[in-house]
């Protein structure tokens, strides 16, 4: 049964997608059967999988409203299956107020295909509202990407509160996965005082690997690629490969 990871930061532009996108790639290289289901609006993981999100119908906004069975919606590709969203999703959050059991829409749909995966990786949209809450209500824990910058740790307490009320009313199995530093510089003191101090609130539960800072990583997405396909020998794709090593030894999957 598929381990169900949310990667969820309501900040925006902290490597959030890239994660999940890379995560699931270096994950399936390393054997494992992914769906990386894309639950943004804005669907940079599924064109960053090199699906067409103008064209990705049915997608996860058919299955939740419309109730296509989520394996129809289920597009292959060479780096691991994808639940692909279209702009459709944007405004699925007004349309959901009205269904029963409304925050565990997700949940459902992904339990239809939860048996044929190892890992299910959930891209959150940077907001906490009703698409995040089911993001968290159909997961087991949460990874939070944290970037390297002096406003990293803004926000958390708010999404680490909402991740607590999750836990107390809708879904009492959900942790918190880990933390990740993204946009690592090594060779700046503010990289290294972030990290010091997110490990001083977080103690054991930032991961060993963190995220480089690179522009081949941020050229990937626009070919359509997650970075271990677009540049295999890139810092990029090793950091995501031992991201997906540690994740891999503390699941024990």
């Amino acid at each position: 049964m598929a381990k169900r990871i949310a990667i969820v930061n309501q900040k925006g532009g902290v490597g959030k997608t890239t994660t999940c996108v890379n995560l699931a790639s270096a994950l399936r290289s390393q054997g494992k059967r992914v769906l990386l289901c894309d639950f943004d609006p804005q669907a940079n993981a599924t064109s960053g999988l090199g699906v067409d999100k103008t064209t990705a119908t049915p997608s996860v906004y058919e299955v939740l409203i419309e109730g296509v069975p989520c394996k129809k919606a289920i597009v292959s590709t060479p780096y691991c299956d994808v639940l692909p969203v279209n702009k459709a999703l944007a405004g699925a959050g007004i349309e959901m107020i009205g269904i029963p059991d409304r925050e565990h829409l997700l949940k459902n749909a992904l339990d239809s295909v939860a048996a044929d995966y190892d890992y299910i990786l959930i891209d959150c949209p940077p907001s906490l509202e009703l698409l995040t809450l089911n993001g968290l209500c159909a997961a087991d824990s949460v990874l939070v990407p944290v970037q390297c910058e002096y406003y990293a740790l803004e926000g958390l307490s708010d999404l680490l509160g909402t991740v607590r009320i999750v836990k107390r009313s809708l879904n009492p199995g959900i942790e918190l996965e880990g933390v990740l530093l993204t946009m690592y510089d090594s060779r700046t003191n503010l990289s290294m005082q972030v990290s010091e101090e997110v490990k001083r609130h977080f103690p054991g539960q930032v991961y060993a690997t963190v995220i480089p800072r690179t522009v081949r990583l941020s050229e990937a997405p626009s070919h359509g690629k997650p970075i271990d396909a677009y540049d295999p020998y890139s810092r990029g794709t090793e950091a995501y490969r031992n991201l997906a090593a540690e994740i891999i030894a503390s699941n024990h999957t």
